[in-house]
């Protein structure tokens, strides 16, 4: 979350300044910073293509989307304009975004006040804080995991609409053989409550589209690399433990054609250190054909698995490599599926 405070009260205060920022509208100067790679203050199309580029809208209806939002016609997009364009469109995430505002300003107090008092605090005092503060972080974990199925589900649901599913090309890259046969612990299972579902329900999310030809073609992907024959089980309905789950995250990166070769050689040196990683079932990558969109499928043993993973330094330098290779940000989907499934003949 970012800490727009100070930028809120000095935009206003400046005798230019065209819109009064409503609450939650600070979002778009953090939106801006970010996207504003030269630092004028305002975005030109290269850079509103690039930060705005979904891999939905084509590249005529981004320009016309910018168009739209240039008001002032300069051929440059400024904060007055991104506000006044978005806030006539936020319906209910008006709302969602005055609360991210307030939750932002809460943390940073919280983590203020945790900063001046710990040291200071009882054993029992740092308990409760250290447990608060975790806490805090799966509630948080918990909101975006839910936000990006949301985000995922919805962006291929309109790719579909558009031009029909898109037959992926396999990358060849090696990596080691080791593998787990045991059956897996999940720590955590989807719960009735999560917004996920109301998708579901409302049928935005079709399971027996997405979700299953994904795993079809991870069925298939794998069978091709490990050269053995996989099957899911079970074939008739089986009782099973509710954690008794394994963790699939698939991850989206749209690589700048400039940066391919760099991004392949981080790409393998991240692939051959997480497939040496404790916990680690298998790693597959595909490259969409005739476009630089990488697919990258991990499995994991459970989700503390790939926490402790997304904490290492190998995966830690790959993110910061990312921010230079991608052309839009790294799109990424968990999904859970049972631990039974994972059957390997090692004939």
């Amino acid at each position: 979350m970012m800490d727009c405070s100070e930028e809120i009260q000095s935009v206003c205060e400046e005798p230019g300044a065209q819109i009064e920022l409503k609450k939650g509208m600070s979002i778009f100067i953090d939106i801006l910073r970010r996207a504003d790679k030269n630092d004028d203050g305002k975005l030109s199309f290269d850079e509103f293509k690039a930060y705005f580029s979904d891999g939905v809208l084509t590249a005529d209806e981004l320009k016309e989307l910018f168009h739209t939002i240039d008001t002032h016609n300069t051929d440059n997009v400024d904060t007055d304009e991104l506000c006044e364009y978005f806030s006539q469109h936020l319906s209910e995430y008006e709302n969602v975004l005055g609360a991210l505002e307030d939750l932002n300003m809460a943390i940073l107090k919280a983590m203020d006040k945790t900063k001046k008092d710990y040291q200071e605090s009882t054993h029992l005092e740092q308990f409760v804080t250290r447990f608060l503060l975790k806490e805090t972080t799966n509630q948080l974990h918990s909101l975006q995991s839910s936000l990006e199925c949301a985000m995922e589900t919805t962006a291929e649901q309109t790719r579909q609409e558009k031009q029909g599913p898109l037959k992926p090309e396999v990358l060849s890259i090696q990596w080691s053989g080791r593998r787990s046969n045991r059956r897996l612990q999940r720590n955590s299972s989807l719960s009735p409550n999560n917004p996920l579902l109301s998708l579901v329900n409302s049928g935005v999310y079709d399971e027996d589209s997405q979700w299953m030809i994904q795993v079809n073609r991870l069925q298939k992907l794998i069978d091709r690399l490990e050269q053995r024959e996989i099957r899911l089980e079970p074939v008739e309905e089986e009782v099973l433990e509710s954690k008794s789950h394994i963790l699939i995250v698939q991850r989206q990166l749209c690589v700048l054609e400039e940066e391919l070769e760099e991004f392949r050689l981080a790409l393998r040196q991240y692939m051959e250190c997480s497939c040496a990683q404790t916990g680690c079932l298998h790693i597959a990558v595909q490259r969409l054909a005739n476009e630089s969109r990488f697919i990258l499928y991990e499995f994991w043993e459970h989700n503390n698995v790939w926490k402790n993973h997304l904490q290492t330094n190998y995966s830690k330098t790959f993110q910061r490599a990312n921010v230079d290779f991608l052309e839009t940000p790294e799109s990424l989907t968990t999904m859970l599926v049972p631990a039974s499934w994972w059957v390997l003949n090692n004939n």
